[in-house]
């Protein structure tokens, strides 16, 4: 038997608190969540009055935070981040709406941090507390010589321990710098010298994610516990529909019944205003919607809190939902028309693809009942904890696959071989994919056909070898989940797999190395003795050494956009016709391969 204190429970079961470790390549990973959990504080603070900047500094692999709220009381300090259970956060009079109800937050960071400082002030005295991976290292009160304004300071720097080889990716600390913005109007942020503030919430969030392709202007809809903002883009560019949900401030990246509130409150405010039973994927294809609630005690189904979990909160979301979406319309008689036309037009898409979608089954029935080319596995996403670790390899051609198919696992890892170049389907109407067999028995060995949440794997790896033709083909498949199913790619579900381009060995030992640095680091550590071999392609790399290259070190590179509304542009420029600015682009980053 052995009982733990809390603070070493946290470092022993770090999952149980931040959810996953990661080195930082994902917005998911642990040191985002440590950062997140030291600015929700300042957020708190502001949500109550108190503070109106937070300044976040990070480089290095280390943080500093710095909010303007009442400051920690000092004489609380060193409980309030080392003991758990310690907070106001207990105390509905004093924090209604806080994200971090479970009064681990901070201790967590403090835990998992190599070097942890905090520093509270309160009318010019002032508190401060060192520790190192949750020990208390130093402390100090006393009066400050330089009038400063109330508040906390937290510096963290995360154990290398724990997270390994980390590094912070600044462009996921600045999306969620925004998205504190837009849910906290009047709150400005800095981020390393950068101003993030929003004066017109949810509004702002839709208009610089979709830009000019709202088909009509952005409705919107503020109340005390609700806020929402939503419009439709046009067919050519945004296919499916796309969502972004919080609750208290937290960003739910799966949605949760706040999400599926929304949705059903938003198909009976447009079915009740047009009098017209439309169907609801008629109304909700092209959506675009960002919604916020404000719960006294939101349930989160992880402590990550990227689903919620609350059953109760149905009802009146709906309601507000319904009324709010209603109300606008009346209000908006020539968006109210131009939506109603985007409706029949999608009735209209939908039928034309429904006789499409008969004749590409009956063909698929001809061929055989198993989809040709996939190599399946056990487990699949509605497996629960068995099926999250799941993964779909997209390969090119038979001696890739080879190669994967005796060294993967069986029980988590499935493969789609391509026969080679797909089609370029940029600008093409859905109905398309139902034409091209190799794209529908993809999308089919997916389970994406109706929905997105249908997904059967949760990653797509795109699995190409590293020459032109390769890269290549990853732009087609990448054209290709952009141009019918983003929310995929805005979801992070699709990667690419990175395989080593070099084998440097000697007779006693062998190193495979991803770029020429690790190569040069090789040959230099091995010796001059050592042979160097350059991979040209995956199905070069035997079944016995690629285990290792899809095994526990597996190495995926996630795909991210910045914004939706960029999408266009780029799968234009890249994968449109060719343009005078293409070939330009193309003249001036030509690489003499012959030398």
């Amino acid at each position: 038997m052995k009982t733990l204190s809390s603070l070493e429970h946290i470092r022993l079961r770090t999952g149980m608190y931040i959810g996953r470790l990661g080195d930082g390549s994902n917005p998911d990973d642990g040191i985002y969540v440590l950062l997140k959990e030291v600015i929700d504080n300042g957020i708190d603070e502001f949500i109550m009055g108190n503070g109106k900047l937070i300044e976040v500094s990070v480089k290095d692999g280390s943080a500093k935070i710095r909010d303007y709220g009442r400051g920690i009381p000092l004489g609380k300090l060193v409980e309030c981040v080392s003991v758990i259970n310690t907070g106001a956060k207990y105390n509905d009079d004093v924090f209604q709406f806080s994200v971090g109800l479970n009064g681990v937050g901070t201790k967590a960071v403090n835990a998992l941090s190599s070097h942890f400082r905090v520093l509270a002030i309160r009318d010019g005295q002032y508190a401060e507390a060192v520790f190192e991976r949750g020990a208390l290292k130093s402390q100090r009160k006393g009066k400050l010589k330089d009038k400063q304004k109330d508040g906390t300071y937290v510096e963290f720097t995360p154990d290398a321990d724990i997270f390994g080889e980390y590094q912070f990716n600044l462009e996921f600390i600045e999306r969620r710098m925004q998205n504190y913005a837009y849910l906290n109007t009047g709150l400005t942020l800095n981020l390393n010298g950068k101003s993030y503030m929003s004066q017109h919430g949810l509004h702002d969030l839709l208009t610089e994610e979709i830009g000019d392709d709202g088909i009509y202007p952005i409705g919107y809809y503020k109340g005390e516990h609700l806020e929402l903002a939503f419009t439709h883009a046009s067919g050519d560019n945004h296919y499916g529909e796309e969502y972004f949900s919080f609750v208290n401030g937290q960003f739910t990246s799966d949605g949760g019944t706040h999400l599926s509130a929304f949705k059903e409150g938003f198909l009976k405010g447009i079915q009740t205003f047009f009098k017209k039973d439309y169907r609801s994927e008629d109304i909700r294809e092209g959506t675009t919607a960002a919604v916020a609630v404000k719960l006294k005690s939101p349930v989160f189904e992880s402590q990550t809190k990227n689903k919620l979990g609350n059953s109760d909160i149905r009802g009146w979301v709906v309601q507000e939902v319904k009324d709010a979406v209603e109300d606008w319309l009346h209000k908006n008689g020539e968006a109210a028309k131009k939506l109603e036309l985007k409706i029949i037009a999608n009735e209209k898409l939908r039928t034309e693809l429904n006789v499409v979608k008969k004749e590409a089954r009956e063909a698929a029935k001809k061929i055989t009942l198993k989809i040709p080319k996939l190599k399946d596995c056990k487990f699949h996403l509605e497996d629960g904890d068995k099926g999250e670790n799941t993964m779909l390899f997209l390969t090119e051609g038979d001696s890739a696959s080879g190669s994967m198919v005796s060294s993967r696992d069986v029980m988590t890892q499935a493969l789609f071989s391509l026969r080679g170049k797909i089609e370029n389907m940029y600008g093409k109407k859905r109905a398309a994919i139902y034409k091209n067999e190799e794209l529908y028995n993809m999308m089919m060995a997916l389970g994406i056909e109706s929905d997105v949440s249908g997904l059967r794997y949760a990653k797509i790896v795109i699995a190409t070898d590293a020459d032109f033709d390769g890269f290549h083909i990853r732009n087609l498949l990448l054209t290709f989940f952009l141009s019918y199913f983003e929310e995929l790619v805005t979801n992070g579900r699709v990667f690419i797999l990175e395989t080593p381009l070099f084998r440097v060995r000697t007779k006693k030992e062998t190193r495979y190395c991803y770029n020429e640095k690790e190569r040069d680091e090789a040959t230099a550590a091995l010796g001059s003795q050592s042979e160097v071999t350059r991979f040209k392609g995956l199905g070069e790399i035997s079944p016995k050494e690629f285990g290792q290259f899809i095994g526990e070190d597996i190495r995926l590179v996630p795909v991210s956009i910045s914004t939706l509304k960029a999408v266009p542009q780029v799968l234009n420029f890249y994968m449109g016709k060719n343009t005078p600015e293409r070939r330009d682009y193309i003249m001036k980053n030509l690489i003499d391969d012959a030398g």
